[in-house]
């Protein structure tokens, strides 16, 4: 795709890409460009702008594929003027391989023995479909490889059928016939029956046109494991009737000229198309399901925050107890304890004083409770304790906490206490601010989205590393409280670099304005210009560093209060000033509407959270599936989203499935575009199995909007 096209199937300009490559040349970030660079971009969001990001790379791919072939073919002494042209002028990767096929580099065939021997004479006869009887020729192409007139026969084929497998418009053909008309089929391997998880691909047929990717990544999965077999492609008879009709002229068709069709067919255009649409399927339908995990990932890391209150953590357990830990304000360990209030110890006397104890004598203000083993038995426990405040708990998803729990950074955040306390530290935190304790948990621990172990891990850890990225810089980060591993994801700084920024802070107890970040260690001016922006200081002098005005923007800032004769502090959150301005006046040849824009949106509401606010939730009162029925309407908590329907955490051991179909009374094409990760939702009932555990939930009938 040129760039022409590609800007038009997002709808921007080419100017646009251009300037963005020129940012990136520069070594401008993805976040400072959407962020601070709106005028030199026309305002491209951060997902047009990872649009282009990714179309780069595969332009630059793509020149540097055609280089590589011309130097093939210069080295192969077969390179002409017009090939040249049409290598040069080659749009996509795909067509450019269809040129280069003839001259790649292979291992000899059949075909290029027989060539070597002279038989591309009686081939090209044969091609040519002049009548002529090739086969009383063939006494004169005998030799010690083709000793008899069968095997001049067979060598003849195979050279047409190579011939035929070379013809460009020939394969485009039937490309477009393997997209439209093929049917993937799967067979189980002998033995394998066993395999239930894989039940419902043990004999699947469909048609290409029609696979989800969760099917056809459940296909890839089962054929990974040895489990099933795959096959796929059109009706045999439809392809031969594409390359006869392309080849065969004047209805002189021979036994011969068939031959190598069917050959052409069997040995060259169906493997390769095969293959081909087996990868593009696969980078198709990998890319879907990245894309899911990442927007449950972004859901997930930009959860609404509790904020700074002190916190009792608590990770359920029956037989092991369950651990507390109590966390200020800045989610700092105070103390840690075990109670024992379910079976076989059931000490709940004992559990109960504990946790009064605690939540008064560390003044708690919210109870952060894990939602695994016992999450629903400790609730009941909680709520029967009474407290001298008002105390509200909140069910904090734990996916990912062991992972942390045993983790390097959990080690050397808390090198003196075991996995059980790191474990519920990480519960709590998470109340307090799900992104500052997110970061640190590898984005694949966390179990969300879809087949997310089968996917291209690169790709996968590129897309899931962007969008933290992103995330990050949306919301802002407090630069004296923030860990390493938040700051690293700051836009222009990465792991050494925050790893300076904590050295500098804890030697001189804290930053008091953004330009003092130029005296950290190997932090110079360009990471100054890409990190300032997303770094807060609550307490500093200058209240615009504790916004998201750019320090560059400073001086504009400055000049705008002095007209209107009042100070920055002042003019900070005074609507009536603020609409008062006209903001025309100050635009520049550097700066334009969107980045005035932006500063009166930063000056009205500096520092805003974008996450919102957290709310307490309550389950239903049940405690597994025997006590469903079908048509009970149930509280619940969206944990999954996948492309077929979400997930629902109903507070039982058994997750409920909303498919897409009942996901809303109207059409619904994505999921993710009418429900969320963490969402709270009221969804009714509509068949369980009790013995494979499955419960399927509908919200048709509720007018919902997200």
């Amino acid at each position: 795709m040129n760039r022409s096209d590609f800007s038009t199937s997002i709808q921007i300009k080419d100017w646009q890409i251009k300037k963005t490559e020129e940012l990136l040349s520069e070594g401008a970030t993805l976040p400072f460009i959407a962020r601070y660079r709106k005028d030199f971009t026309g305002g491209l969001t951060d997902i047009q702008l990872e649009k282009v990001v990714d179309y780069l790379a595969t332009e630059k791919q793509l020149s540097e594929r055609k280089a590589s072939v011309l130097k093939s073919l210069e080295k192969q002494s077969v390179l002409t003027s017009d090939l040249q042209a049409e290598i040069n002028n080659c749009a996509s990767l795909k067509g450019l391989e269809d040129l280069y096929t003839p001259f790649k580099p292979r291992r000899k065939t059949k075909a290029d023995v027989a060539i070597e021997n002279g038989l591309d004479a009686l081939a090209k006869m044969l091609m040519a479909q002049n009548g002529t009887g090739i086969e009383l020729l063939t006494p004169k192409y005998t030799n010690s490889f083709f000793s008899n007139k069968e095997a001049v026969l067979d060598g003849v084929i195979e050279i047409c059928a190579l011939w035929i497998s070379e013809r460009i418009h020939l394969k485009q053909q039937l490309r477009k016939l393997f997209w439209r008309s093929s049917v993937l089929k799967t067979k189980l391997v002998k033995g394998k029956e066993n395999e239930i998880k894989f039940k419902d691909y043990f004999g699947f047929e469909e048609k290409v046109s029609r696979l989800k990717s969760h099917r056809f990544l459940a296909i890839y999965r089962a054929q990974e494991e040895g489990v099933i077999k795959v096959s796929l492609g059109p009706e045999k008879k439809d392809s031969i009737e594409i390359i006869t009709r392309f080849i065969i002229k004047n209805n002189q068709s021979t036994k011969l000229l068939e031959k190598s069709i069917l050959k052409a067919y069997s040995r060259y255009f169906k493997p390769s198309l095969e293959a081909e649409i087996r990868t593009e399927l696969k980078e198709k339908f990998d890319e879907e399901s990245i894309q899911v995990f990442a927007n449950n990932l972004k859901q997930l890391l930009l959860q609404s925050p509790l904020g700074g209150k002190r916190i009792l953590a608590v990770d359920p357990g029956f037989k092991s107890g369950c651990k507390l830990v109590c966390l200020n304000e800045n989610g700092d360990l105070l103390s840690n304890a075990t109670i024992f209030p379910h079976p076989p110890k059931r000490d709940t006397a004992a559990a109960k004083k504990k946790v009064a104890t605690l939540t008064e004598q560390y003044k708690v203000e919210a109870i952060a409770l894990g939602n695994g083993t016992a999450s629903r038995e400790t609730e009941q426990f909680l709520k029967s304790i009474h407290y001298k405040n008002d105390l509200s708990i909140y069910i904090v998803n734990e996916a990912g906490a062991s992972i942390y729990s045993a983790s390097k950074i959990a080690r050397e955040e808390f090198p003196d206490f075991d996995v059980t306390v790191r474990g519920s530290v990480s519960i709590g935190r998470r109340l307090i601010d799900p992104l500052a304790e997110l970061v640190k948990i590898d984005p694949k621990s966390i179990g969300v989205g879809q087949y997310q172990h089968d996917v291209n891990q690169s790709k996968l850890k590129q897309k899931l590393d962007f969008t933290i990225e992103n995330c990050v810089n949306n919301v802002g980060v407090n630069l004296n409280t923030a860990s390493k591993y938040l700051l690293q994801y700051v836009a222009g700084i990465g792991p050494q670099l925050a790893e300076n920024i904590i050295s500098y802070r804890t030697k001189l107890g804290g930053f008091s304005s953004r330009k003092e970040l130029l005296k950290v260690s190997k932090l110079g001016p360009k990471a100054f210009q890409q990190a300032a922006g997303f770094l807060r200081i609550t307490e500093a002098k200058n209240k615009l560093d504790n916004s998201g005005v750019h320090p560059e923007h400073y001086d504009l800032v400055s000049r705008i209060a002095k007209d209107l004769s009042m100070d920055i502090e002042d003019l900070i959150g005074n609507k009536e000033a603020i609409e008062s301005i006209s903001w025309k006046e100050y635009q520049s040849d550097t700066i334009g509407e969107f980045t005035l824009a932006d500063l009166k949106k930063e000056l009205l509401q500096p520092n805003r959270d974008p996450r919102g606010k957290i709310k307490a939730f309550n389950f239903a009162n049940i405690q597994s599936i025997d006590d469903l029925s079908i048509g009970m309407e149930l509280p619940g908590i969206v944990n999954n989203v996948t492309n077929f329907g979400a997930f629902v955490d109903l507070g039982i051991k058994v997750n409920g499935l909303i498919h897409i179909s009942e996901l809303a009374d109207d059409y619904v094409s994505n999921p993710a575009s009418v429900i969320a990760l963490q969402e709270q939702v009221n969804a009714r009932v509509i068949s369980i199995d009790k013995e494979r555990k499955r419960i399927n939930l509908s919200l048709k009938g509720q007018k919902k909007q997200l």
